[in-house]
């Protein structure tokens, strides 16, 4: 058997990675998705497109199409903004929730910069202490590790 690194993953595999699984597959209802030839109800972006294109180019209704692919109809409508906005690259799923250390950014920052001694490991609680102190807001210490790349250890 080859290594894993070796072996062929599968496009539901790799869908899943790039988080582009659609994740209610079954929901997808148009014929084209059934026959398992090009059209995958598995590609959350293909679906996506197909119904986007139903709708403007085959003048389909938006509640017949959303209907049709299992989505909701603010689901059809953001899709659309986001292909407008973006393409088909904004059709691809993005990750919920903060990117990054939202609320360690310009003063807090500044501040903290000036606490780090270099050459000297990170003390991320006593920094938590003195943003508390300085700015009245709570930080968790593995925030600020992130902030500055340090990586967590196994216990």
């Amino acid at each position: 058997m080859p290594p894993p690194s070796e072996r062929k993953r599968s496009k539901i595999d790799v869908l899943a990675e790039d988080g582009a699984l659609n994740p209610m597959p079954e929901n997808v209802l148009d014929p084209k998705f059934q026959d398992g030839s090009f059209f995958d109800p598995h590609d959350a972006v293909q679906v996506k497109y197909e119904m986007l294109r139903r709708v403007s180019v085959e003048k389909a209704s938006v509640t017949s199409v959303s209907d049709e692919y299992g989505v909701s109809r603010p689901t059809f409508y953001q899709a659309r903004t986001d292909f407008e906005e973006g393409g088909i690259a904004g059709l691809v799923p993005r990750k919920r929730g903060p990117h990054g250390p939202h609320k360690i950014q310009g003063d807090v920052l500044a501040f903290l910069k000036t606490r780090l001694v270099p050459g000297e490991p990170i003390r991320a609680r006593e920094l938590a202490r003195l943003v508390r102190k300085e700015f009245d807001l709570d930080v968790h210490p593995r925030t600020i590790e992130r902030a500055f790349g340090v990586k967590k250890t196994a216990e």
